[in-house]
């Protein structure tokens, strides 16, 4: 994992954003695929926003809630991203590098929720 910094995860995360919405820009238009593709939107989406509200949090207590937060949109959009794959809508190898980026941030803010609550309780 590498030592980042916290202005580099609000690029990192916005980045993410971008690749989401060019993942679902590419999704068939069928039904399944679409109902997949607008959770999987609002998910991933949701990190970077969230993170941006920790980056800027009044209080230590307001910060660790906004990296939850964003700990539970990483999980739900690596969900989503499982399902689009097992399901055949979206090649495993297209789905890859988004779903390693996932796995990356997951740990990153894993690690920071884990070192921001030591002493806080």
């Amino acid at each position: 994992m590498r030592d980042e910094k916290p202005e580099d995860l609000r690029v990192r995360t916005k980045v993410f954003a971008l690749e989401v919405i060019r993942l679902y820009s590419g999704l068939p238009k069928s039904t399944d695929a679409q109902v997949l593709g607008r959770q999987v939107l609002r998910s991933g989406t949701s990190v970077g926003a969230n993170y941006r509200e920790a980056y800027r949090s009044r209080s230590k207590v307001e910060f660790i809630a906004k990296i939850g937060d964003c700990l539970k949109e990483l999980e739900e959009s690596s969900y989503w991203f499982e399902l689009l794959t097992e399901s055949g809508i979206v090649d495993a190898l297209t789905m890859l590098r988004i779903q390693d980026e996932c796995n990356q941030l997951l740990a990153i803010m894993t690690a920071i929720s884990k070192k921001s609550k030591v002493g806080s309780s």
